[in-house]
């Protein structure tokens, strides 16, 4: 895709000085564009510029690299959403949705380089590799989980609607994102991830304001 701006790139560049580093960075987006089952050691060394012993010398295989690419992108994403302008928000409802509004924000130009590097890799490896599919739900889980606090304050707000909790909120985000991803690739269209977004919105709006209103 056309790169998004610096502070809003999904995923910061590691250092560029050590191979592990390379391979990392070539991983995230070799396999978001092709697939882990499609992504060769061959592709990553030649998108990393690495040799074939340097890559054996940092990752057993392909799978382990995968692993450890799900825990990089975590670590790199996990910083981005962190530094947020959003938090500094005091209304929790409003701090949600500018999660989402950053999040609608990071999604341009080609599928490979707005979706989801750990949401591709357990499409593909949810029965064939235990290890690379539960490194991905490591991820997205943890990262749902570092919202359930803003749900929970919001749900808090809106005087506790029932049948919804903090936890439940934060993965049906995910699911909607993630969906949104899988629908936006097989119609190479990334309106479909931003219109995702804006129904969540107004779900989230409807159901966090009702104990707002006067």
């Amino acid at each position: 895709m056309p790169t998004v701006s610096t502070s809003e790139e999904p995923v910061a560049r590691a250092a560029r000085g050590t191979a592990r580093a390379r391979l990392l960075d070539a991983a995230v987006q070799v396999i978001r564009t092709k697939g882990l089952s499609a992504t060769s050691v061959d592709d990553l060394c030649a998108a990393a510029g690495v040799t074939k012993g340097a890559f054996f010398h940092h990752f057993e295989s392909k799978q382990a690299l995968a692993v450890a690419a799900a825990e990089h992108w975590s670590q790199t994403t996990g910083a981005l959403f962190a530094a947020g302008d959003y938090h500094a928000i005091s209304d929790p409802l409003d701090r949600i949705l500018g999660y989402l509004e950053l999040r609608a924000r990071l999604v341009a130009g080609f599928p490979a380089d707005y979706t989801c590097l750990v949401g591709t890799m357990a499409q593909e490896a949810f029965a064939t590799s235990p290890d690379v599919r539960d490194a991905c739900a490591a991820s997205i889980f943890g990262h749902a989980r570092t919202l359930e606090p803003e749900f929970a304050a919001a749900l808090a707000a809106a005087g506790d609607p029932p049948g919804v909790d903090a936890a439940g909120l934060a993965r049906h985000t995910q699911a909607v994102l993630q969906g949104a991803f899988v629908l936006s690739k097989a119609a190479d269209d990334p309106t479909l991830v931003t219109d995702s977004i804006a129904h969540l919105r107004r779900y989230l709006e409807l159901l966090l304001a009702e104990g707002q209103r006067p």
